[in-house]
């Protein structure tokens, strides 16, 4: 987790929403790592986790992620939480929760919902305060309309 917290800090110092994702194998080598760069890319799909986990299919030449473990600093959205499950992820951990826009614990369950044919382990509150502080930080500088780097 300590190394997504440090990508987190770059994506902050980048004026991006300072999230940071790292994806390890089964013997806890790291596959991937990636921050969010949706302003950088003006792509909105350019989340942490998204990045890690195409980046990490591409290196591991499969889809599936089966024996994999992303660490992010953040719950994922909606939109991670489903490739999350599509990409067959053993496990999630996460630094802090999101109480408007979790899919993972805080407005859905998406990852242990029983309807779908894939749940993932999930470990939750890893960090949890330096993660917050992090974004908490961010925003609240945002809103002073303080100068961010790179905005």
């Amino acid at each position: 987790m300590s190394m997504a917290i440090e990508l987190a800090q770059r994506a902050y110092q980048l004026a991006e929403v300072p999230v940071g994702a790292v994806l390890v194998d089964a013997h806890g080598e790291v596959i991937s790592s990636a921050f969010n760069k949706k302003e950088s890319l003006q792509d909105p799909t350019a989340h942490a986790e998204l990045m890690a986990i195409t980046q990490g299919a591409h290196a591991c030449g499969s889809w599936r992620l089966n024996d994999y473990v992303l660490y992010v600093t953040k719950e994922p959205c909606v939109m991670c939480a489903g490739a999350i499950l599509a990409c067959r992820l053993k496990r999630l951990v996460y630094g802090c929760h999101d109480p408007k826009g979790g899919a993972v614990n805080s407005l859905y369950t998406l990852l242990h919902d029983n309807r779908l044919n894939h749940q993932v382990e999930v470990t939750s509150g890893v960090l949890q305060q330096q993660c917050a502080d992090l974004l908490r930080g961010f925003f609240t500088q945002l809103r002073r309309g303080n100068a961010i780097i790179g905005r």
